[in-house]
């Protein structure tokens, strides 16, 4: 809470504060230097504040608390020239496991991760999409209580998105948080139900991500038989339109404009084939909060 932290003349955290519910897949976004990876870092103390604190079910987080987190950096910290099996088995007795229940552990995320036949292989050995899946079997290994990804989709093919994206749902359903950063917007929409966005180490937007979306001007869609180009809609007053693509014609509506009078306006310019409203996009709701 109240996170501050400055370098020098620059301001990378500026009095940010939020909450990561457990149970559910969180987006923390913000654009290149927003102050993301200092506020990751400053969970698991590598990044000394200048004020504020970083707190975790209501306490204090000391070293014991950060044991049961799972942390995948931005710049990947695995051992280049150490076999993956041993690497992660010692990972996860680090965290006080068992070489038992390390073994075990290893093999099973592993074969989720769909790499259980490189296990023997050193990671140098991989291509970058399979490091990238060793580096977040490391995160897993010890099943953390709370997840923190930094940009964790990079480099991924798309099989590697799904499979990521299946199980940081499954982490959320069995009521682990799971906060990660992305500039992979319509993954985040797909993925979080609630976001963060932060620039210039401010919080500019936090909520619900529906209710974000549903904030802000109408939008509309509309689609008049045999006009492509919504000249139907030109010069309406109260009306922006924003694109026409395909016939069709995407509206901003300002708050008195009456939706049935401009039903009643389309419909006398030809059929209409669609007249839907729509939530704002999170690349949008994003832009809007940057500006």
């Amino acid at each position: 809470m109240g996170l501050r932290r400055r370098y020098g003349e620059v301001v990378a955290l500026d009095d940010l504060s939020f909450a990561v519910p457990p149970g559910q897949v969180f987006g923390f976004l913000g654009p290149n230097g927003a102050g993301k990876t200092t506020a990751m870092r400053a969970v698991f103390g590598l990044v000394d504040l200048d004020a504020g604190s970083v707190r975790w079910q209501g306490g204090a987080i000391g070293l014991e608390e950060r044991r049961r987190f799972g942390y995948m950096p931005e710049e990947r910290g695995l051992y280049p020239g150490m076999q993956i099996q041993r690497q992660l088995e010692y990972l996860c007795e680090l965290h006080g496991h068992s070489p038992a229940d390390a073994r075990r552990a290893t093999a099973h995320w592993l074969e989720r991760l769909g790499i259980p036949e490189r296990a023997l292989d050193k990671l140098e050995s991989l291509s970058l999409g399979n490091q990238q899946r060793v580096q977040l079997a490391a995160a897993l290994i010890h099943d953390p209580e709370l997840l923190i990804l930094d940009e964790p989709f990079a480099g991924l093919d798309p099989v590697g998105i799904d499979d990521l994206t299946a199980i940081l749902t499954e982490q959320a359903r069995e009521g682990r948080g799971v906060l990660f950063s992305s500039h992979q917007l319509d993954l985040v929409e797909d993925i979080c139900e609630s976001v963060a966005i932060i620039d210039k180490g401010r919080l500019v937007a936090e909520g619900n991500l529906e209710e974000l979306e549903r904030q802000g001007s109408r939008r509309l869609v509309v689609k008049v038989e045999g006009d492509r180009d919504g000249a139907w809609a030109a010069g309406l007053e109260g009306v922006v339109i924003s694109r026409t693509e395909g016939g069709e014609s995407r509206l901003v509506l300002d708050d008195g404009v009456d939706s049935q009078a401009l039903l009643a306006t389309a419909m006398a310019a030809g059929p209409v084939v669609r007249f839907d409203f729509e939530r704002r996009r999170l690349s949008e709701v994003f832009r809007e909060a940057v500006k």
